[in-house]
């Protein structure tokens, strides 16, 4: 397999990565070049709480919506595109304008039609369909996502095919929140009205490349082709079969199986995981493809800063030096990845290296006396106690994480204990900041720096950690408002060199993770974040 490991990355000085390197199990033909109609395709799939995308944080929604519904723009695919990053292209949009810095003005696709399905029967999209969706985006409550268009001022259907925005400042990245996948996808009113919000599979209507057939909670979820999508001959596969497996070993003993055309976690394998069933896989599926990805699957340790102890930079500091990150990546990771400055190593084009950090590069290396003196110097000298909320994602990697997490803490006099919670409960409470001292776990897998540089801005759903920091917060509207990319760059890369120091978060590592899909998915090209339904609209089954 042509991989790298832990010594390739530290070469690349941990930063950018180069393009995925893709190899096979074992030599298998070339890619077809015609593409052929029909087949299903078979995946690991999640229990979603519910469907309505605007009511939950939970990715198990926003992937199941990314084969159902369509936004206005989204990113391109396919095995030209590399692994971390993410052109715009249009969706439902088949061109826009910007004719100035707070104005966008979309022009969408005639002929777009809904799923056949009442109580929205097929008809024509229109731009007050985008309309709607967008303000019940910004004014129902309940959305933690509704921070991420919220210099929306109005949004107005010029006319059946025209929608325009006009925004209360510049905010450069509004695209591509427009195109985040668990943003604003495209709703029908009618199915609003008739069930009160789109909580149930009834509800679940959107215009994308499938239809959801059947919900079957704790099973699984069938989709099937929409005749009607509004992109000529596509989708090509016919069928999606999505798999409820929420146990490690289950899943594993799954893919080894071949009950999985693709690794099962959206569409990649942990590198521990891997190696595990690497020489297995060679011997009982030898036509797999792979390709190895630095994943924008973050894990921190979030802390309630507006509170004490965690007020106390020193304090935070000292929970920072006393995490081995070195120790974990090598007991949870196979020793492969890349350390998190606020930024993940998996965007690779936005995260500065650890070794660019400046000053706050000191707290990504352990170093436990000079903890226990900033721990002391804070009046904490025989350390504190305090609970850590987590879920354990059906992942005993996580689960080993956070106990080496633990292990750290106590270390310096820190007497932490988990404060286990379903996973529902979970991302009801403590992923949005609801907990009592600390919390441990993955972030959402963002594909653009915004959204994780605003886990730092005050009175945010996802401010975990509930920082409220003026000047970190000024350089963040400052970068928002730069439409020069390389100025915002240089903005961003000030950003994290100063977030590094105060460590509101206490990050970890980002993994290497495998990619992982039979040689029979054809024009599939593997990338990170929740549109797999788009990663997978234009590939085909060649069995």
């Amino acid at each position: 397999m042509g991989g790298l490991n832990r010594r390739d990355l530290l070469k690349a000085g941990g930063g950018a990565l180069a393009a995925a390197t893709v190899s096979h199990l074992t030599s298998s033909p070339a890619f077809a070049q015609t593409p052929k109609r029909g087949g299903t395709l078979t995946i690991r799939g999640t229990d979603p709480p519910h469907l309505d995308h605007m009511l939950t944080v939970s990715f198990k929604t926003h992937v199941l919506m990314s084969f159902t519904h369509s936004r206005l723009l989204k990113h391109k695919v396919g095995p030209a595109v590399a692994s971390g990053t993410f052109p715009l292209e249009g969706d439902l949009a088949e061109s826009w304008t910007q004719p100035n810095e707070t104005t966008y003005v979309f022009r969408l696709r005639k002929g777009v039609r809904w799923h056949n399905k009442p109580p929205v029967n097929g008809r024509e999209l229109t731009a007050e369909d985008v309309r709607y969706s967008v303000e019940r985006f910004l004014t129902i409550q309940g959305n933690a996502n509704a921070y991420m268009l919220k210099t929306v001022e109005r949004v107005e259907a010029v006319d059946r095919y025209t929608v325009k925005f006009t925004l209360k400042e510049p905010f450069a990245w509004f695209p591509d929140m427009l195109a985040t996948p668990m943003a604003v996808a495209i709703i029908a009113r009618e199915c609003v009205e008739k069930f009160g919000d789109l909580k149930k599979p009834e509800a679940f209507i959107g215009t994308g490349p499938w239809m959801l057939d059947s919900l079957r909670p704790g099973l699984g979820q069938t989709l099937v082709r929409h005749p009607g999508y509004f992109v000529p001959g596509l989708p090509y596969i016919d069928r999606v079969e999505q798999i409820v497996d929420e146990d490690s070993a289950s899943r594993i003993a799954g893919f080894l199986a071949g009950k999985y055309d693709v690794g099962f976690d959206g569409g990649l394998i942990f590198r521990t995981e891997w190696v595990q069933i690497r020489d297995a896989l060679k011997q009982k599926r030898p036509n797999l493809r792979t390709a190895d990805v630095v994943t924008n699957i973050m894990s921190h340790l979030s802390m309630r800063t507006d509170r004490p102890p965690f007020n106390d930079l020193r304090v935070r500091q000292a929970m920072s030096l006393a995490v081995d990150r070195k120790d974990l990546m090598d007991a949870t990771s196979e020793g492969t990845g890349m350390f998190n400055p606020p930024v993940p190593a998996g965007l690779k084009e936005w995260s500065l290296p650890v070794a660019e950090l400046g000053e706050g590069a000191r707290y990504y290396k352990r170093d436990l006396p000079e903890a226990k003196r900033l721990l002391a110097a804070a009046g904490y000298a025989n350390g504190f106690p305090g609970s850590v909320c987590f879920t354990t994602y059906g992942s005993s990697i996580l689960v080993d994480q956070a106990q080496l997490m633990l292990k750290y803490l106590k270390d310096v006099g820190i007497e932490a204990k988990l404060d286990q919670k379903e996973y529902g409960a979970y991302a009801a409470s403590c992923l949005v900041g609801k907990f009592d001292s600390m919390t441990f776990g993955p972030q959402t897998t963002f594909i653009e720096p915004d959204n994780y540089l605003n886990q730092y801005m005050p009175g945010e759903a996802k401010n975990q950690s509930h920082v409220n920091d003026p000047v970190a917060a000024d350089l963040i509207v400052r970068q928002r408002r730069t439409f020069d990319t390389a100025k915002r760059r240089e903005l961003i890369n000030e950003i994290q060199r100063y977030l590094a120091k105060q460590q509101y978060y206490v990050q970890i590592h980002s993994g290497l993770s495998v990619a992982v899909w039979e040689s029979a998915l054809k024009n599939y090209g593997p990338n990170l974040g929740y549109d797999f339904g788009g990663r997978v609209t234009a590939a085909w089954l060649d069995r």
